[in-house]
């Protein structure tokens, strides 16, 4: 829709898919939950917010309600920017994008699937028809900064899961790089933090100075540029905090489990 309203591009047909049955149904699969490419952002929010919580904040932060209810994650994975709300979530969760065409299916990681801004593993005969994506098995959180809180694209955001079944934190940066960016030097630097001190087992209290240092190492991962948004300089920084806000609630709400 940007593209049409600047008159950028100038499409022969525009093809209506809400109808689609099998483009609006979520599932269970192998332990998986198989969404819908067609599944809208009010729908994540309303039916899988238990089991996505992470994908279900995201979706709260994008536009307003007549975009959410016809807005969908699907659309966010086709349009490949890097400031897509719904991407961190899944990069995080490790999700699959389903691809479809008339020679079959085929399931792509997330993190291969968006190869630079507007740009998809998708070939030119292939619909986007769901995504897998686990259920959470902790806590997960999502924040993005913006010059409003409402009706905005993300200067910067954050994705970040918390995995105690394989005792991982796994965090990417959005909106602050050609595509989103797992910050992996600063999840090996928090598994062992966690790990050398117990905290899985015990559910202790992290450092405040564990905190600063996981925000830095994110700090470090990303590749961001300056436009009319924000700095590259104030993207860097942004991203850090977020980092070690989203780390200090998840890991607060992961200690409430007791």
């Amino acid at each position: 829709m940007v593209e049409l309203n600047f008159a950028r591009v100038r499409p022969e047909a525009v093809m209506d898919l809400t109808r689609v049955p099998e483009l609006r149904e979520w599932g269970t699969e192998n332990g998986r939950l198989r969404v819908g490419a067609g599944i809208t952002y009010t729908r994540v929010i309303r039916e899988l917010g238990d089991r996505l919580p992470g994908l279900a904040m995201a979706s709260r932060t994008v536009g307003s309600p007549q975009i959410r209810n016809r807005g969908t994650v699907g659309g966010n994975l086709g349009t490949a920017s890097p400031a897509g709300d719904a991407l961190p979530p899944l990069y995080v969760s490790d999700a699959e994008v389903e691809l479809a065409s008339v020679e079959g299916t085929r399931r792509v990681p997330v993190a291969e699937f968006v190869k630079a801004p507007k740009r998809t593993a998708t070939n030119p005969e292939e619909l986007i028809s769901a995504f897998l994506v686990p259920e959470a098995g902790g806590p997960q959180q999502y924040a993005k900064i913006g010059p409003r809180n409402a009706m905005v694209i993300a200067v910067c955001s954050l994705g970040l899961a918390v995995h105690p079944e394989r005792k991982e934190v796994c965090a990417c940066i959005g909106s602050a790089g050609p595509t989103p960016i797992r910050a992996c030097e600063a999840e090996d630097f928090i598994r062992g933090v966690i790990e050398e001190e117990g905290l899985w087992e015990s559910r202790g209290e992290l450092a405040e100075a564990a905190l600063g240092r996981f925000g830095e190492l994110v700090s470090e991962a990303a590749r961001p540029i300056s436009d009319v948004r924000g700095t590259a300089a104030y993207r860097t920084h942004a991203v850090g905090v977020l980092a070690r806000r989203t780390l200090g609630w998840a890991w607060n709400e992961y200690r409430g489990g007791i």
